[in-house]
């Protein structure tokens, strides 16, 4: 005898738990909220932004924090002349590699301008706020080219 009835049921797939940003995380978050960089100090003495967890060289925790410069250099850069709806920016704009005055390491994120020309390894730029942070990454909309910074 054959089977023909199909059973189904309807139900929306979703994760019901929370994750905790931890207290590394959480800290350089809160930092962002109150327009702050936080960066963290590793073994080897280098000041890592954004702070990871646990140190590169040892595995140890980390916990010696820096406050770095909300100011920069371009370290790497590549322009995006079409964004896409999940870009950060809806207009013409540039993913960069920034190393924050006073960090070791480069961080990424997108910088606003108002063309590739307008971009360069070694430019100066600085980080613009939201207007209302969360303590999210995105508390800081983009970076900007600092006028008259070198190139």
């Amino acid at each position: 005898m054959a089977i023909t009835e199909k059973l189904s049921q309807e139900f929306e797939l979703g994760f019901t738990y929370t994750r905790s940003t931890g207290p590394v995380v959480g800290r350089f978050l809160t930092g962002l909220r109150d327009s702050r960089v936080l960066g963290i100090r590793g073994s080897d003495g280098r000041v890592l932004v954004p702070p990871p967890e646990y140190d590169p060289a040892t595995a140890a925790a980390l916990s010696d924090w820096v406050e770095v410069g909300q100011e920069g250099t371009v370290v790497s850069w590549c322009w995006v002349s079409e964004p896409r709806a999940s870009h950060p920016l809806q207009q013409p704009f540039a993913w960069v590699m920034v190393r924050l005055d006073g960090a070791d390491v480069p961080m990424i994120h997108c910088l606003q301008a108002s063309s590739a020309e307008a971009v360069s390894t070694g430019g100066r730029v600085r980080v613009a706020w939201v207007a209302e942070p969360r303590g999210h990454i995105t508390d800081i909309r983009c970076f900007v080219p600092v006028p008259g910074g070198a190139s």
